[in-house]
């Protein structure tokens, strides 16, 4: 794979807090007339809000002498303990699709990734993730998870959970109604703490879009050099003209039946409408489509997975798209993604191995000073958008574990002559 030598950002751009309260409420209107300092209400929360960011969780193991797990480790868990780690989430698996290297589930919110040696769970909406730690760690160490069959005797390495701030944190579940309350939640529980005592950062503007990450970090090192990444984009007010494509009502011609095979159909024919499946060109892909709107997506391509999530309506559209191939430069893939979506703003985010992140050349999330990205309309000479990067921040935790955010804004649309002034990454 092609090196390039691209240092860490800057300390000044770097970001490093405490666990900090729950997310501000949204900017408020100051009526300049006024002489009493009782501030106005918040806006009021759609009936049917629903909340697209994810929760994420990334949990490493390695076998109990020591080294990585012989195969299938994990992956060898029965459906009925995956079930059961799904059931504590607040979420079911609804499809499946495998290959050599991992097994990826859709979940009723979300995806779940298993690996021989890690396993990642991505849920949305008001599911409760953090209650998924304790029985995994339980499952996999030398009691095995009580199905009778024999213990796999895996021992905990390394610990992520990453969320966005969220937009209704007053209608999540315990233990997730803050930040706080999540890395309290954690630190109750001796018997992981014992072994991994974690630290909890704060990335991006408080007032703002922001990312909070939870990283604790046992790993015992080697002389192979880490170069895991894992990218994530996270997208607001996509277009509307796009988010009619993941409505069922615009597939579905018959009966209001909610059946797999059908909305496995919707899902399929959502993914070709969309665009979506020349982002994962050569992968094996399971998708899904709910009623009455929302869509899933899982990619799986040797030993990297790509998954996609949309809620497409109106007063709170979002999509993300989350990826863990080892690319050089991912500024055409999230140039195409955007494209595809045409969002008003997006969140970017990187975690990765230090010397995973050398490899990287062109980093939107790194490149000093900052550069648009440019993003194609059309054929050449038809016009592309601007986002603009309008806040950055990275950190580097434990070991070897960078973090990077960015905020990234919509901003004017531009002929073609005058692009070519401007610096791109397409």
């Amino acid at each position: 794979m092609p090196l390039a030598d691209i240092p860490m950002p800057a300390a000044q751009s770097t970001v490093q807090a405490t666990p900090t309260p729950s997310p501000p409420s949204p900017p408020l209107t100051v009526d300049p007339n006024r002489t009493d300092t009782t501030p106005p209400p918040a806006p009021p929360t759609p009936a049917n809000a629903f909340e697209g960011p994810e929760k994420t969780l990334e949990v490493c193991f390695r076998a109990s002498t020591g080294g990585t797990p012989p195969t299938p480790g994990l992956r060898s868990l029965p459906r009925c303990s995956l079930d059961e780690l799904c059931s504590l989430a607040s979420c079911t698996i609804i499809s499946s699709a495998s290959n050599a290297y991992l097994d990826a589930y859709v979940l009723s919110e979300s995806s779940l990734f298993v690996y021989p040696y890690m396993l990642i769970l991505k849920t949305c909406g008001t599911t409760t993730l953090l209650r998924v730690l304790k029985r995994l760690i339980e499952m996999v160490g030398p009691k095995g998870d009580g199905s009778g069959e024999k213990p796999l005797n895996l021992v905990l390495d390394w610990v992520g959970y990453s969320r966005k701030n969220l937009n209704w944190p007053e209608r999540q579940h315990f233990p997730h109604q803050s930040w706080e309350t999540e890395i309290s939640y954690i630190s109750q529980h001796s018997e992981f703490t014992s072994r991994l005592n974690g630290s909890a950062y704060t990335l991006g503007p408080i007032t703002g879009d922001h990312w909070f990450v939870w990283v604790a970090d046992r790993t015992i090192r080697s002389d192979i050099v880490g170069t895991d990444r894992v990218m994530n984009i996270m997208m607001f007010d996509i277009d509307p003209a796009v988010a009619e494509k993941f409505y069922t009502s615009r597939y579905r011609v018959g009966g209001d039946e909610e059946e797999d095979e059908d909305m496995r159909e919707v899902g399929r024919r959502m993914t070709e409408e969309a665009g979506i499946r020349k982002l994962v060109p050569g992968a094996i892909v399971d998708q899904m489509a709910f009623e009455p709107c929302g869509y899933s997506m899982n990619a799986i391509l040797y030993n990297s997975y790509s998954t996609m999530h949309v809620t497409p309506e109106t007063s709170f559209s979002y999509a993300s798209f989350e990826t863990n191939q080892k690319l050089s430069s991912y500024h055409a893939l999230i140039s195409n993604v955007v494209r595809t979506f045409n969002p008003g703003r997006f969140v970017l985010t990187m975690m990765a191995d230090e010397a995973g992140l050398d490899e990287i050349k062109d980093n939107p999330l790194t490149d000093r000073p900052a550069k648009d990205i440019i993003v194609p309309l059309g054929p050449l000479g038809t016009g592309r958008k601007t986002y603009s990067r309008k806040s950055l921040a990275s950190i580097q935790v434990e070991d070897d574990c960078c973090c990077l955010m960015g905020n990234f804004v919509r901003g004017e649309e531009r002929g073609d002559g005058e692009i070519r002034r401007a610096a791109t990454y397409t």
